[in-house]
């Protein structure tokens, strides 16, 4: 089954700031800690004080949209930006003892064709499709990264084991995403000479675990790992961490990588994938991927330290 390709969403993010906008939010940022510095240093002065509150200039509501809550108290103020532009992002000013950004930023999703296959002959035809792909992409570029991840159903009773690698999906480009709902159809021939095959790196975050799963669950070994977290130390300035998906999406691409309890933590041994399920399973498949072209573009980090 495959699912007709996703319309992509018109927005700004691709444009940088410009001076103009970086001013406003500054202007913005100004004047929502000065608001809230006045309001605690005056918390006592009574009704006049309340008064003068309420009389205050506020920027053009053509600019921000301010929504201040728990006034009583001062514990938030929170500004946004207009809809006019930039419409998916909000900032945010916590009061706790100093002013904080925090940045929502606009979701990510993949947004080409998803092709979903349940039985063992559906599998069978996609693995043929990948592999055709893998082998032009060897004779054009040389070197071949596929984004890689399972999915598997969740236990929620303690002494009872999660269960079997369930999906398995398989990214190498933006065009298209395989869903392999290998619980159903098993890993047959063709799938696992493509998994073992040593010249194809497959791409991820934590992704060892996945193989090692792969392999006490369907007697597979998936070959040539690169590990996203591992790799984004080696590229990025900062302390080393264990990076997540959603957290090198936020650094790397300033997107938000939806994972909704709901749909992760759902039934993934079920007789058919939602298309919830499938665009969030070929969403994580792509930005693996996405991410590994981001990362390896990067010069690798030079100790001076002597």
């Amino acid at each position: 089954m495959e699912t007709p390709p996703i319309s992509s969403e018109s927005n700004d993010w691709d444009r940088p700031f410009t001076e103009e906008e970086l001013h406003e939010i500054d202007v913005a940022f100004q004047s929502a800690t000065k608001r809230l510095q006045n309001s605690e240093d005056s918390s006592s002065a009574g009704d006049g004080d309340e008064n003068r509150r309420k009389s205050r200039r506020r920027l053009p509501e053509s600019l921000f949209v301010f929504d201040f809550q728990n006034e009583a108290t001062n514990s938030m103020s929170s500004l946004s930006p207009c809809t006019r532009s930039r419409s998916q992002c909000s900032y945010s000013f916590r009061s706790s003892t100093q002013a904080k950004i925090v940045m929502q930023y606009p979701e990510i999703s993949f947004k080409g064709r998803v092709i979903y296959s349940r039985t063992t002959k559906e599998v069978e035809n996609s693995a043929v499709e990948l592999l055709n792909f893998v082998e032009e992409k060897k004779r054009k570029e040389g070197h071949v990264a596929l984004g890689f991840d399972i999915e598997w159903r969740p236990s929620f009773r303690k002494g009872v084991a999660p269960g079997k690698a369930a999906v398995m999906q398989i990214c190498g480009d933006k065009s298209s995403c395989y869903v392999l709902h290998i619980i159903h159809s098993g890993i047959p021939q063709t799938l696992q000479s493509l998994l073992e095959d040593p010249t194809v790196v497959k791409v991820g975050v934590w992704i060892a675990n996945d193989a090692y799963k792969v392999s006490v669950d369907h007697n597979v070994s998936v070959k040539t790992l690169e590990d996203l977290s591992e790799l984004a130390n080696k590229k990025l300035d900062e302390e080393p961490k264990k990076w997540s998906l959603a957290s090198l999406t936020e650094k790397l691409l300033a997107k938000q990588l939806p994972k909704p309890r709901k749909i992760r933590l759902g039934n993934w041994e079920a007789n058919e994938l939602s298309k919830e399920k499938l665009q969030y399973a070929a969403t994580d498949a792509f930005v693996s991927w996405y991410l590994y072209q981001a990362l390896k573009s990067l010069p690798e980090i030079v100790d001076n330290k002597t």
